[in-house]
């Protein structure tokens, strides 16, 4: 007799949560910085920093590839975290003594607007040493300084296997 309470009781509160549980919430808003496919253009914009960010590279001049990010940038790589333009192009510069890397290419396959930046996911490729094909995946936020689009934070990660 008591089990068939009990089992009686759990059914009633089940039949009483689930069509609460079923309900759309009419008061929750949707997430307010949702991403937009950008445009043509914002898109041309980002191919040409990119374009101007492996030109400096494979010159390996580390100023002209810092000029590329806002002052306070914030670059995370395999290596650890490097935070403001200075500290990013004396990563720059080791990396350019310790690996002669030549031939970068850098592709962004993704570029969202939002909110008033656009960030960008794509990948890498450069030769290092002399040889070796390396690359991987990246992430660009990219922010307007001055009427222009500068990387004010990037996120580089080689692949795994």
């Amino acid at each position: 007799m008591k089990i068939r309470a009990v089992v009686t009781l759990i059914g009633l509160a089940i039949s009483f949560a689930l069509p609460i549980f079923a309900q759309e919430k009419e008061d929750v808003k949707p997430f307010p910085f949702t991403p937009i496919p950008a445009g043509p253009q914002l898109v041309q914009q980002i191919e040409a920093i990119n374009q101007k960010f492996d030109e400096a590279f494979n010159k390996h001049d580390a100023a002209a590839v810092g000029a590329l990010y806002t002052a306070n940038a914030v670059q995370v790589t395999p290596q650890g975290s490097f935070s403001g333009r200075e500290a990013i192009e004396g990563y720059v510069t080791d990396l350019f003594q310790r690996h002669q890397p030549v031939d970068r290419i850098t592709k962004m396959t993704y570029v969202y607007a939002f909110g008033g930046d656009l960030c960008a996911l794509g990948g890498w490729t450069v030769t290092i040493n002399g040889s070796m094909k390396f690359g991987g995946f990246l992430i660009n936020v990219y922010t307007q300084v001055g009427g222009t689009w500068k990387i004010s934070s990037s996120v580089f990660k080689y692949p795994t296997s």
